[in-house]
Order: structure tokens, then C-alpha cells, then sequence
């Protein structure tokens, strides 16, 4: 008699209700299982082959059933090859190195929200400190310029300018080179009065375009920074825990998870509490910058991806969530990430 996906959900069911409860698991337990959809008689035939097979006893008579050491045997060898399936999807997944990283995140926000049964949640990498990588001018009609500026993260500000007074194609030339030259590898706090002052000296009757070219700099960046996105996953857990299911509190918690921008008091450096290991971040309760969520645990880390920027893996569930194994997911995760695009 074969093993089949029928008694394998069965078999599970029973191993962890008594792994939850210590007590024998009969047949109409089991059948309050939403997954499973089939009735007692059908589940104590189940169960009766289960027993023949070796997999389950009956302690006493009339009693339901336990594991024997052949059912726990069957349980923990899948459940090693589950999360060597899901560390290998992550793996993969990051490996590819797929060029919109928003699709790779939002991957791993469900791969995670799997793996945890909580809610999860992952921001797209920004920079506070972003760096200029490079700048390009070039005229496309008297007295009008395009200015092309790249900062760190390979994001580009396109934009149309217009000029006082006409440049040569020459002057476009020697300005690129000028700027590139002063601006390149700075981050806009590094970009002082002193150093504008003297690029609008040597720029000399086009200092205008100095002027035009730091806006532009300074709106690439900032832009970055304002567009924060966030991807969630597992919002549905919460439902899992009595403590969150209340109406008010899980509806509350819901709005919250869907608005991303009520999520980004999360991801505020200014907020984070102090604590020995900068790199996990734990609020319980009252900590918690998000109204929304003074009822639950919220356990942050950061990951940092190519030309150093950075964003925030967050996973939300009750206070009593298992912590060990939360913190340990997030540090596995996180080493992986920058690894990966630190290669």
C-alpha cells in the first residue's frame, strides 16, 4: 500500500495537532481541517491504513491516534526537503539576478511570508547618502539642453532646459567635462558652497548651466528617496492568531498593510530603537512606530545591494512570534541578498 497525497495530508495533520496538543488525535479533529474537505468516515478509513502502514498507533481502545517513530520519520524528512525547496527557489530567484529588482522582492516577500506564516514586508532600495555617477549635456536646439543625470542604483533624471544664451557644441564639451570631472562619485551633501562657487568661475558666462545641472542632481535624488515602495505579503496570517483576529484590530492591521505609505514609519533610521545588533531590529508592542500595529511584534533587518543602497525586510505577527527562528530567517536572508549583488 502506497503513501498517497490523501493520507500524506492526513498523516501531517495528526502529527502536528499532537505535536500542538500532546493528546491522541481522532478522526473528527482532523476533519476540521479547512484543507482537507473530507468527512470522518473517510478520514478513519485513512487512518486505518495509516495504522496497518505503520505510521500511526492507538494507544488505547477507542482512543485516536499518535505518531509512531516511522510517522515522525516521514514528517521531518519532508519537512527538510521543504525548506531545501524553498532556500533553493530563494536561491534561484536571486541568482538570476533579474533587472527589475522590485520583481526579485516581491518573490522574496512571499517566499518569506511562507516560510514565517506571518505578515511580511520588503522596501525597495533608496540611498540617503546616494552618490553621482555621471552627467551628460547635450544640446538639442539654440538655447536649449538636455541634461542627463545617473546617481548610484543606475536611476536617470531626463529633463529639457532652457538657456539664457546659446552654447557652442564646444562649450557643451568642456561643461561636461567640468562637471564630471568636480561632481562625479559626490554625494549632494558633499556638493558645499565653496565647490559651486568655483564651478561657476571656471564655467564663466555659462555659470547658468552649473546652476540648471545641481537642480537636476538634487531632484534625481530626492525623487529616489520620495518614491519609497513597498512590497507586502501574508497580510492573511494574522487570522491565524486569536490575539489579532479581532475585527477592529485585524481590519485596522489590514488598511495598514495595503497602504503602504502608513508602512514607511518603519523604515525611518530616526526611528529605530537602540539595541546591541544594528543590523535586526525588534519593536514589541508600544515600540512600534505604527499605531495600527501596538498588538503585534515587528522584526526588521537591513540589506544593502550593489553601489550601497539599502532598504528594510520587515515580518509583523503577535508577540508571542517565534523570535529564534524569525531573527534567524532575516540574517540568513539578508547575508544571501548582499552576497548576491555584492559579488
Amino acid at each position: 500500500m502506497e503513501l498517497d497525497a490523501r493520507k500524506e495530508k492526513i498523516l501531517k495533520a495528526i502529527i502536528q495537532t499532537y505535536l500542538e496538543t500532546g493528546e491522541p488525535v481522532g478522526s473528527r479533529t482532523i476533519s476540521k481541517y479547512s484543507d482537507l474537505k473530507l468527512s470522518s468516515a473517510t478520514i478513519r478509513n485513512e487512518m486505518s491504513d495509516l495504522e496497518e502502514m505503520g505510521y500511526i498507533i492507538q494507544p488505547h481502545t477507542s482512543a485516536g491516534r499518535i505518531p509512531s517513530d516511522k510517522g515522525y520519520r516521514f514528517y521531518v524528512d519532508q519537512i527538510i526537503r521543504e525548506k531545501e525547496n524553498q532556500v533553493n527557489e530563494m536561491q534561484e530567484i536571486m541568482i538570476q539576478r533579474v533587472d527589475r529588482v522590485e520583481l526579485l522582492l516581491k518573490h522574496m516577500a512571499q517566499l518569506l511570508a511562507t516560510n514565517t506564516n506571518y505578515a511580511t514586508m520588503i522596501s525597495g532600495p533608496t540611498s540617503n547618502l546616494t552618490k553621482l555617477k555621471f552627467i551628460q549635456l547635450s544640446k538639442v536646439e539654440e538655447k536649449k539642453l538636455l541634461i542627463v543625470v545617473v546617481v548610484e542604483g543606475n536611476i536617470i533624471r531626463n529633463s529639457f532646459v532652457n538657456l539664457e544664451e546659446d552654447v557652442t557644441h564646444e562649450d557643451v564639451l568642456n561643461l561636461n567635462i567640468l562637471l564630471n570631472n568636480s561632481l562625479n562619485g559626490l554625494t549632494i551633501q558633499e556638493i558645499n558652497l565653496g565647490m559651486i562657487s568655483k564651478l561657476k568661475e571656471q564655467a564663466g558666462i555659462h555659470k547658468q548651466v552649473i546652476e540648471l545641472v545641481l537642480n537636476e542632481v538634487s531632484e534625481a535624488i530626492q525623487a529616489q528617496d520620495a518614491d519609497l515602495q513597498i512590497y507586502t505579503s501574508g497580510a492573511t496570517n494574522i487570522f491565524k492568531y486569536p490575539e489579532l483576529s479581532d475585527t477592529q484590530k485585524a481590519s485596522q492591521l489590514l488598511n495598514t498593510l495595503e497602504h503602504k505609505e502608513l508602512l514607511k514609519g518603519l523604515f525611518d533610521d530616526k526611528q529605530l530603537p537602540a539595541v546591541s545588533d544594528p543590523q535586526i531590529q525588534v519593536y514589541i508592542g508600544d515600540e512600534t512606530p505604527i499605531q495600527s500595529m501596538k498588538d503585534c511584534s515587528v522584526v526588521t533587518a537591513n540589506y544593502v545591494l550593489g553601489d550601497g543602497l539599502r532598504g528594510t525586510i520587515g515580518i509583523i505577527g503577535p508577540k508571542r512570534m517565534d523570535y529564534e527562528k524569525v531573527v534567524s530567517t532575516l540574517r540568513t536572508l539578508v547575508s544571501q541578498l548582499n552576497d548576491t549583488f555584492n559579488q
